[in-house]
């Protein structure tokens, strides 16, 4: 689909078609696009929980106000953020030093750098993490919809309840509910209102 088209046909799922199922493989080959998203400093610290079993999904319905679509969904996943992901940036910048990519001086300016930044400084690990998984969860968005899946993203609600369901980390921090299954057809409502570009766009000089 071009990419025009693409934006323009993702839109968020009201309900979902009941009994579609969908594979890992399907999943996989989202993820293989979702994973060139951007992130801070490359850090990449956004995982997905994955939940397709009818049991699973009936559980975190219970705990989500009782949405219909978290059951009907072929899968209901959870983004997190990893509190804990910026300790990663050692291995992940060793393949570009022993590439040549960067030098040793590089490496050890920018692994001092992140760590700097983030250790003993939660907030800037809790807002990175939220802005580099709102980032991947649109690009996961915008792949599941390339391979004709639709989405919904939500609120977490009762972060404990369903951090005990999907066995999540301590250090993962749940940001996002992604269900993602074949949207129904019937009663689908217009698009909402959309601003138009001078009303939330500004252009300072």
């Amino acid at each position: 689909m071009e990419f025009l088209d693409l934006v323009k046909a993702r839109r968020s799922a009201t309900n979902f078609q009941e009994d579609v199922s969908i594979t890992e493989r399907e999943l996989r080959d989202i993820f293989e696009v979702v994973k060139n998203h951007p992130s801070s400093f490359n850090l990449q610290t956004t995982h997905y929980y994955v939940a397709t079993s009818a049991e699973t999904k009936a559980a975190v319905k219970e705990v989500s106000l009782q949405q219909h679509k978290t059951l009907t969904a072929a899968a209901t996943i959870i983004v997190c953020g990893d509190k804990q992901g910026y300790k990663e940036a050692p291995r992940l910048y060793e393949g570009m030093k022993l590439l040549g990519i960067i030098d040793e001086y590089e490496y050890d300016q920018t692994i001092q750098s992140i760590f700097k930044l983030y250790d003993h400084n939660p907030t800037m690990v809790e807002e990175d993490n939220f802005r580099n998984a709102c980032l991947s969860a649109m690009l996961f968005m915008l792949a599941a919809k390339d391979k004709g899946w639709d989405t919904c993203p939500m609120h977490v609600h009762n972060v404990d309840r369903i951090k005990d369901i999907y066995h999540i980390p301590e250090h993962h921090q749940p940001i996002l509910m992604i269900p993602i299954g074949k949207m129904t057809t019937h009663n689908v409502r217009p698009r909402g209102y959309r601003k138009p570009v001078g009303e939330f766009v500004h252009f300072v000089d």
